[in-house]
């Protein structure tokens, strides 16, 4: 790990040392309950699925969705519209998602999404709750997010309440927990693909989620093989760019951006701004050589109200992920060790002032 991190000059040592340490975690995959009736042939065709996800007809979906209504619409996006809508047998909240029948793949990103996520279960990851494969409708249900997206909670309009600086180091903690999963203990390995802010859910308490496996590709076992897929524009890693291929290091650079997001209040790409601050990445990259920067970063929104030791930490971790070159990123699961630490709340934070923090330098 120290190799992976030794050309990366003046960031705070604190977070460095955080990178470097290597945790061992154990996560055991449940599958749960007995096979129910799978959705096609081709899903049989991967392998076994124990899926505990429920099978609903089309009417009933109907009817928790008052008919697909536009006022139960939540959002579009990846391959279809997710509904908000009320399951008449269980009273339960659900978050219903739509597949497009015209579009090319849709059919393979639906199996692939159902395959994917009955085989994966973690706090971090959206559960699935069921599904409809009647003729030809393709729709997934979901546990239903209280708040959203992250998407919703960055570049808020001024009169919205912001983030606090602890629920945002939480959220990212969460995300960065999922993606540990996928990495590392999901078998086969998944590579998230289309990792952006819309696809990271939150819940009442503002437990990060991810979500929309259905465009994700699973990984071949027991090495870091390059997957050929699209990534959206500003999240994706520079081989990316030059190879068309993506491994797990690329997913750790797209967590890079995200995170960045979430500390600076900016979008990856931001065509409002001025042209030398539209690209987030490219405006942040000059910024990361010199700390006194770093205030500089933080969203205004949060007024000054976090740790500036806390700050430069979290600006240290994003850089790192943020390495032009794959193999000197940190693994995801040392940022998750980075994370839980600047997470925790405790009274040296509510007390620091740049003084100190500049003192401790």
């Amino acid at each position: 790990m120290k190799n992976e991190i030794k050309g990366i000059k003046k960031y705070d040592e604190d977070a460095e040392a955080m990178i470097s340490s290597t945790i061992s975690r154990s996560v055991s995959m449940s599958v749960g309950g007995n096979k129910q009736r799978m959705v096609a042939e081709d899903v049989v065709r991967h392998g076994n699925m124990g899926a505990p996800a429920e099978v609903y007809t089309f009417r009933e979906l109907a009817s928790a969705t008052e008919n697909f209504s536009l006022k139960q619409l939540l959002g579009e996006g990846g391959f279809g519209r997710v509904y908000k809508g009320c399951l008449k047998t269980t009273n339960q909240v659900v978050a219903v998602k739509q597949l497009d029948g015209n579009g090319i793949q849709g059919n393979r990103e639906f199996l692939a999404e159902v395959l994917t996520l009955s085989m994966v279960h973690h706090p971090n990851l959206v559960k699935l709750i069921g599904y409809c494969a009647d003729g030809r409708q393709r729709i997934l249900v979901y546990e239903y997010m209280e708040n959203g997206s992250l998407e919703d909670h960055l570049d808020l309009a001024p009169e919205k309440k912001p983030l606090d600086w602890y629920t945002r180091m939480h959220i990212a903690k969460g995300v960065a927990q999922g993606l540990e999963y996928l990495h590392d203990t999901a078998n086969p390995p998944v590579m998230y693909r289309d990792f952006k802010p819309s696809n990271i859910l939150l819940d009442e308490k503002f437990n990060a989620k991810l979500s929309d496996f259905g465009l994700a590709k699973l990984g071949p076992t027991g090495r870091e093989d390059q997957v050929s897929t699209m990534v959206m524009n500003g999240y994706c890693a520079p081989e990316y760019e030059k190879t068309g291929q993506l491994t797990t290091r690329s997913d750790v650079y797209s967590f890079g951006v995200v995170f960045l997001e979430i500390i600076t209040g900016r979008r990856a790409i931001d065509n409002s701004r001025p042209p030398e601050e539209e690209n987030l990445v490219a405006w942040a990259k000059p910024l990361f050589k010199d700390r006194k920067n770093f205030k500089l970063m933080a969203d205004p929104m949060l007024e000054g109200n976090y740790p500036v030791k806390g700050l430069y930490q979290a600006i240290a971790v994003a850089a790192m992920c943020l390495q032009d070159e794959a193999s000197t990123r940190p693994l995801i699961g040392d940022v998750v060790t980075a994370l839980e630490y600047l997470s925790i709340k405790n009274d040296e934070d509510t007390s620091e002032t740049e003084e100190q923090a500049a003192a401790d330098e």
